[in-house]
């Protein structure tokens, strides 16, 4: 074997050895950008779980604190008929004559306010709407009056007072709304 020919197997040796660390190289740069792309999509995995995690846990809370907040909602619907029914007693011998009268209204009087004013300590409020605009979302009207002293859309009478729960209407206040005279 001539020196040349030598020279030519040790080149081409050394050519397939650049060869294959080329292709190792190639390789592995691909690898290298699939882990990437793996790693980037498990880390966008993990953040979308973590978000779903923090979502259900405020969720979970919220629905702890309105449990708490609004669990005595039917307990308060059943109790406003108690606090109708003092209110119209309370009605009833505002128009008596008489000391028995006086006595008796005195004692409704005290046990209408013991019983708002327990109520409100749970977050239960009455309100009277007479002389705000009528809003339905609030109010429920029963009828309509004509009075031009008085601007249209304003609650000229309550008949049943409303209630809140906190932020939360339990009843409607039922009103007769003004009106302007129909030409």
């Amino acid at each position: 074997m001539s020196n040349h020919e030598g020279s030519d197997v040790t080149t081409q040796t050394e050519n397939n050895a650049e060869d294959n660390q080329t292709e190792n190289a190639e390789n592995l740069a691909s690898l290298l950008e699939e882990a990437r792309k793996k790693a980037t999509e498990n880390w966008d995995l993990f953040l979308r779980a973590r978000a779903d995690a923090d979502n259900m846990r405020r969720r979970a809370l919220l629905d702890v604190e309105n449990a708490h907040k609004y669990g005595i909602e039917k307990f308060a619907r059943e109790i406003l008929a108690v606090v109708d029914s003092l209110d119209h007693g309370l009605n009833a011998v505002t128009n008596m004559e008489s000391k028995e009268g006086n006595g008796l209204k005195e004692g409704i009087q005290l046990t209408y306010k013991l019983l708002l004013d327990t109520l409100d300590k749970f977050g239960i409020k009455q309100w009277d709407p007479v002389g705000e605009s009528f809003d339905p979302m609030q109010h429920e009207a029963l009828s309509t009056q004509v009075n031009n002293e008085v601007e249209p859309n304003k609650v000229l009478t309550v008949v049943q007072k409303g209630f809140t729960l906190f932020d939360r209407l339990l009843r409607p206040a039922r009103v007769i709304v003004s009106r302007r005279e129909e030409s």
